[in-house]
């Protein structure tokens, strides 16, 4: 295997990450990380060796996901069908994720795909401001916009929905 499939394939942990924070579903995460692969090993020439594949990599997934954000947004929202007790196959377990974090995700999944795309590159994957604009394809300070505006749509979510728990709780 030559270095730059090597290094490509040392990338999935973090698109991984990323395609499951962006969708939270497992399924639908897997296929976007397959389809950006399959795109980048296509496509092998476009990235100059020498370089991470980080950067090129998830240009590649965010264009996949906006397309398919763009595609669902026309036809309409998709819907999970629930399943009778004997045809699930699995449970997710729920003692890892505790509490606040099952919260923050939510609260990450309520505001819109770019804002979340924007916080998710610079707070969780770690790319600078710069990275991450020419990654999505906006400017700097459309980033840091987003940033902010999600900051405040993450804060006013995680607020409203402690409110909530503390009016439950005296309710009863």
């Amino acid at each position: 295997m030559d270095d730059r499939r090597r290094a490509i394939l040392e990338e999935i942990p973090r698109l991984r990450r990323y395609a499951r924070a962006l969708l939270r579903d497992a399924d639908r995460a897997d296929d976007l990380v397959q389809d950006c692969l399959e795109r980048a090993l296509g496509h092998l020439d476009n990235w100059r060796t020498g370089e991470s594949p980080r950067k090129w990599l998830f240009t590649i997934m965010h264009h996949l996901f906006v397309d398919q954000m763009r595609r669902e947004k026309r036809r309409g929202e998709a819907a999970m069908l629930p399943l009778d007790g004997h045809e699930a196959m699995s449970v997710a377990a729920d003692q890892t994720e505790d509490a606040a974090s099952r919260e923050v995700l939510q609260a990450l999944q309520a505001i819109s795909p770019e804002r979340r795309a924007a916080i998710l590159m610079v707070s969780v994957e770690g790319f600078s401001y710069a990275e991450a604009s020419v990654i999505l394809g906006v400017p700097a300070g459309t980033l840091m916009s987003r940033i902010a505006r999600g900051r405040d749509d993450l804060r006013a979510l995680l607020e409203d929905g402690a409110r909530r728990r503390s009016i439950r709780v005296v309710d009863r």
